[in-house]
């Protein structure tokens, strides 16, 4: 080469150099960030915000005072679809503006305050006019209306912040490590009944103001929080007479009028759950009072805004009446995961999303705890099997799950992880965590961190470094980094010789064959494993210690006839038994079901059935366990074994082989069929009649002839003949399967009773029936229907569709339809939506074949843009894919076990 052309390929590498950097980095700073500067800090918000509920829009006023701790020409802060109108940046006692100019940058949700002049460190004020819309999306600050007994249609305007969403509603250093106090002021109308309602106590209003026929309303000042913790409301609503906790502060509920008497048992269970709650973390509760709102409109179960917590209408509602078991479960569940984030969420906040789990699944496993001191009678510890655990280690075998512990940056990313890993999981190895450190030492544990980090961010680590002065011989954060820094969960493999038993590990995958590169995890997914175990010698609890760096673990069982591990299904992963010990274990409980306890019944069910799922065993093996189910009652086995029964019902809808498969189900549940099934004493307990609805439900899906011609008799006799409403324990199952087995005119009249229905409870059980219909063109009709809001609010609409695509005859027309409009919905919801987002999995994730595989490949590469539903596609995708490695591997052998029974 010529020193010419050297020189020529020089300069052209030089240009190409400068194109990428040019086309890669942006030249101004708040271009390539995300995350705001940790030099500008909020301290205080004097905030004074105008809904004016009759066009729709809201105006506002900000006032942040800021401590700038290094010198700066520029300050970001967060805003959404605001107009803001002024900016101005002066020192904290002086006159001068030192705004330059400043502007949107839309890409990174900022608004640029660029300086005259670079800044010193010292306090200084920024001050901000905007305004907004209240109409659109039911995030930030939003419209909600409802008709009331007259059936007058009324307006409020309400708040939801989490995750991204403050930003929507005022200008705002929108990201949770940046706490800060706040001085608000609210507008409301001085006539209608109107109140305002914020975190803090209202401490004056002035009438008249800002204009005629107009309050302004201040609160006190609150303590430091995070910017998706505040919330204001203006609404009409009725509320009933507080009740004092026992440190003296008031615990008021409100909701609109004509439904205020189904609060009562909330505010019950609140202030007792308060007052547990106190007693149990050693820190009282912080601020002067605590609100609990029922929301017409709210696109979330529940909201933890610190001191005034907001709910979704049928998450807080209870009417023995109108309320199921279910619904009486849900509701207390509900109202105890949001008071348990006035301590993990509110008064310690995660420093920044990747920890979300801190809030979510300690307040997912707080609940629980909360609702068996509320009712002890509830056994709620096996309630979290069948509400949380299983989830978790269903989602989590898949390689589309992630780590509880997730880097995130983007609003869609952040958004997204508001899921089953964060909650359930994250409360799943909680609960594991607290059996092999025991009760009290986690408890002193928790107590002293949120003692160090009251009114101030945490990270991960923190939490172990509290835990671990609590933990005598065990590594928190060694133990604890294997099950939140990596997806995924081992399985044991044992083998026996003698009186010993070995177990070795490795990741436990939906599909054994499932390729994957270990050195992805930096724990190469090992785990440090609690092995707890018992024997028909000693029912007691062992625990031993399977490291992730140990080859296996050996133990000793002397002259026990049989073993168990993972005693109460305390741990979050599987075990595989020899195959001999397989049969021993299913003699055992054919003998005496009552050898091992009901938890440890359904960890057995759920174990065999995955792991014949996945491939490590043969089906006939789970298949032959189910024997022992003629003799069971347990609601809980009930439930883990319908779980899995029912996967194994929607594999083989579409073969051959599905008659014989549905004729083995019904074998076995109808022998717990009589028509004292549907008959509810008034003393029958929550897990009796959890458990008659159970298979009440579980017998209808399956098609047991008695339990569909009672279903279908007490439709007729309520519909058609004006008879008595089933009983509200059966209404769902009445309800749907009335309608599966009617026509038009049935439709019709439901749905004309669903327009009508005021009972936020009962209207969800008509419209899930209305899905239930087997005509298309009637489906047809309700998809088209369910677009006016006035039929199906938004915050309803896609548990509707979801409904749709569970029925065989909805769901393909479903998926037609959400292809043909897709933009239509990306219009309406947006990408961000999180619900939208998990669409998809719940439309296709059935599908087991080729063509249909290619369908959903197709229309993903047509609509390249994820938005919050990345993983949501990625689960969907895999689902089908497992599905079909389904059939090739299992319906062989599956079609010879059923021919034989």
């Amino acid at each position: 080469m010529s020193r010419h052309s050297g020189c020529l390929l020089v300069f052209q590498l030089l240009g190409l150099y400068i194109l990428y950097t040019t086309a890669t980095t942006k030249g101004n700073p708040w271009e390539n960030e995300y995350r705001l500067s940790e030099h500008v800090l909020p301290e205080l918000y004097d905030l004074l915000i105008y809904p004016n509920l009759n066009n729709g829009t809201f105006s506002g006023s900000v006032e942040v005072t800021l401590n700038v701790t290094a010198p700066c020409d520029y300050i970001t802060l967060h805003h959404k679809g605001l107009i803001i109108e002024n900016s101005v940046l002066s020192e904290k006692q002086g006159s001068i503006n030192l705004v330059k100019n400043a502007f949107d940058y839309p890409q990174n949700e900022f608004w640029v305050v660029r300086l005259t002049e670079i800044i010193n460190p010292g306090i200084y004020s920024l001050k901000l006019d905007f305004s907004g819309s209240l109409t659109g999306d039911i995030v930030g600050f939003y419209k909600s209306t409802y008709k009331d007994i007259s059936g007058e249609s009324r307006n409020i305007a309400t708040t939801k912040f989490e995750p991204t969403y403050a930003r929507r509603a005022f200008p705002c250093f929108d990201e949770p490590s940046f706490k800060a106090k706040y001085n608000v002021s609210l507008v409301r109308p001085s006539s209608g009944n109107y109140i305002a309602l914020s975190n803090m106590n209202q401490v004056s209003e002035s009438a008249n103001s800002p204009g005629p026929g107009l309050t302004t309303v201040q609160f006190a000042t609150s303590v430091p929080m995070s910017t998706y913790l505040v919330c204001f409301i203006v609404c009409d609503f009725d509320h009933l007479p507080p009740i004092k906790s026992k440190s003296g502060f008031d615990v008021s509920v409100y909701a609109r009028g004509d439904q205020i008497q189904k609060m009562e048992y909330a505010q019950q269970i609140a202030v007792s759950t308060i007052n547990y709650y106190i007693d149990y973390f050693g820190i009282d509760y912080s601020l002067p009072k605590l609100d609990l709102i029922a929301i017409p409109d709210f696109v979330s179960g529940a909201m933890e805004n610190w001191g005034l917590i907001t709910f979704r209408e049928t998450s807080i509602l209870y009417d023995p009446n109108f309320s199921s078991t279910s619904n009486h479960l849900g509701v207390t569940l509900t109202t105890n995961h949001e008071l348990a984030h006035m301590w993990f969420g509110d008064l310690v906040t995660m420093k920044w999303w990747d920890d979300l789990w801190l809030n979510e699944g300690f307040a997912t496993f707080m609940a629980c705890k909360g609702s068996a001191h509320n009712h002890p009678d509830w056994d709620m510890d096996t309630v979290f099997l069948i509400d949380e655990l299983i989830d978790a280690l269903a989602l989590d075998s898949t390689l589309s799950s992630h780590p509880i512990v997730k880097h995130v940056s983007h609003p869609d990313q952040i958004t997204e992880i508001f899921d089953r890993i964060s909650y359930a999981k994250g409360a799943s190895v909680i609960r594991m965590l607290e059996g092999f450190m025991g009760v009290e030492n986690f408890r002193q544990g928790v107590m002293a961190y949120l003692k160090t980090f009251q009114f101030k961010n945490a990270e991960t680590n923190d939490l172990w470094t509290h835990l671990q002065e609590f933990s005598v011989g065990v590594n928190i954060q060694h133990v604890m980094d294997t099950w939140t820094r990596q997806m995924g969960y081992p399985i044991l493999t044992v083998t026996q010789a003698g009186d010993t038993i070995t177990m070795t590990q490795q990741r436990f995958t939906t599909d054994n064959n499932a390729t994957y590169d270990p050195n992805e995890s930096a724990y190469k997914y090992k785990w440090d494993v609690p092995v707890t175990y018992f024997t028909s010698e000693n029912k007691n609890s062992t625990l031993n210690w399977l490291m992730a760096e140990q080859p296996s673990l050996s133990i000793k069982i002397g002259n026990a006839q049989w073993y168990k591990l993972n005693w109460h299904f305390m741990g979050f992963y599987r075990v595989k038994y020899p195959l001999e010990h397989w049969t021993t274990l299913t003699n055992v409980l054919n003998n005496d079901i009552k050898a091992m306890d009901a938890a440890d019944r359904a960890n057995l069910l759920d174990d065999v059935f995955n792991l014949a799922e996945s491939g490590h065993l043969d089906y006939s093996v789970a298949l032959s366990l189910t024997s022992f189910l003629r003799k069971e009652d347990h609601m809980v086995v009930w439930a883990l074994a319908a779980s899995n029964l029912l996967a194994i019902d929607s594999h083989l809808r579409l073969t051959p082989t599905y008659s014989n498969y549905r004729r083995y189900l019904r074998k076995l549940i109808t022998p717990h069929f009589s028509d004292s099934l549907w008959s509810f004493p008034p003393d029958a307990t929550f897990l009796q009649k959890s458990q008659q609805v159970r298979m009440i439900g579980l017998g209808c899906r399956v098609g047991v002839p008695a339990c569909l011609d009672k279903a279908k008799q007490l439709f007729t006799d309520w519909l058609q003949n004006n008879g008595p409403k089933p009983h509200v324990e059966i209404r769902n199952v009445v309800y749907y399967y009335g309608i599966a087995e009617s026509g038009e005119d049935e439709w019709d009249k439901v749905w004309t009773l669903y327009l009508a229905e005021s009972d936020p409870q009962e209207k969800v059980r008509l419209r899930s029936a209305l899905c239930a219909v087997k005509e298309p063109w009637i489906l047809a009709r309700l998809i088209e229907r369910a677009k006016n809001e006035d039929y199906v609010r938004s915050q309803d609409y896609f548990i509707l569709l979801s409904s749709i695509a569970s029925n065989p005859v909805g769901n393909g027309l479903l998926w037609d339809w959400v292809r043909a409009n897709w933009q239509y919905l990306v219009d309406r919801f947006t990408l961000n939506n999180r619900m939208f987002g998990r669409l998809l999995p719940s439309v296709v994730g059935t599908y087991s074949t080729d063509v249909k595989l290619k369908e959903v490949e197709t229309f993903l590469e047509q609509n390249p843009d994820v938005g919050a539903g990345g993983a949501g596609r990625k689960s969907a995708v895999e689902a089908i894919k497992l599905n079909i490695r389904w059939l090739e591997k299992h319906l062989p052998s599956l079609t010879a076990w059923l021919e034989t029974q």
